[in-house]
């Protein structure tokens, strides 16, 4: 067998991700397949860290437009993200993963607190580590909470998987059926054109930090593990 590319990933999962066919909540189905694919990796002797977004629970956006508080939406949002972890942590669990899920927040009945050093400590035990709550802070992204981690982490790779997307497009190709798919993209590419890979100041971080990013469909078979060998699934951001 040929030797996994990276050895260290950030795998950012989209709350949306885990609704599967519906249009609300959690779909247990769904959150065990993406466990099983996590195992797979895991058992290649890569180290994970996975970061959760929320927006299948709650959309802070949509809640501000409802008039809730900005930055209390955005502490429910965090809080759905945490739901999430806990529901994948437990179907990881269910399949013999070691898993830590480590919160912003701090609430220490359910989650560890997030100190990078003991992320990494976990991480270099063979432990998967679920980091919620984003990045703690309102007006801030699980997206960029997702860079910020794999920034601190020292991860290899940024993988984004996206919702029934299987990579980065000119246009959103489910509106526009003429909307090419990119191989390779670089940072610069990515902000000017705005093309929705993530919020700009996430992109930002990983352009600064030299982070290379993978947009891919994680509902793809064994689009995961070709991730992690190198093969040219979805698209590559990087700096050249």
């Amino acid at each position: 067998m040929p030797e996994p590319k990276y050895k260290r990933v950030l795998l950012k999962l989209s709350g949306e991700a885990f609704k599967g066919s519906g249009t609300y909540g959690i779909d247990a189905a769904t959150v065990n397949r993406v466990a099983s694919q996590i195992k797979r990796i895991v058992q290649l002797n890569v180290e994970v860290a996975i970061v959760v977004g929320g927006g299948n629970i709650w959309r802070g956006s949509q809640a501000e437009k409802d008039g809730v508080d900005r930055a209390t939406a955005d502490y429910a949002g965090m809080l759905a993200t945490l739901i999430n972890s806990l529901m994948l942590q437990d179907a990881l669990e269910r399949i013999e993963v070691v898993t830590r899920t480590q919160s912003a927040l701090t609430i220490q009945q359910v989650a560890e607190p997030y100190i990078r050093r003991r992320t990494i400590r976990h991480l270099e035990k063979g432990r998967v580590v679920i980091l919620a709550c984003g990045t703690g802070n309102p007006y801030m992204t699980t997206d960029t909470a997702a860079a910020l981690r794999a920034v601190e982490i020292e991860a290899d790779v940024l993988l984004m998987s996206k919702n029934n997307v299987d990579g980065v497009y000119s246009a959103d190709p489910k509106l526009d059926p003429s909307a090419h798919k990119y191989d390779h993209l670089t940072y610069l590419d990515a902000l000017n054109k705005r093309l929705g890979v993530m919020d700009s100041t996430a992109l930002s971080l990983c352009l600064e930090n030299k982070v290379p990013i993978i947009v891919f469909n994680l509902d793809m078979e064994n689009s995961l593990e070709r991730v992690i060998y190198g093969e040219p699934v979805g698209t590559l951001i990087t700096g050249e």
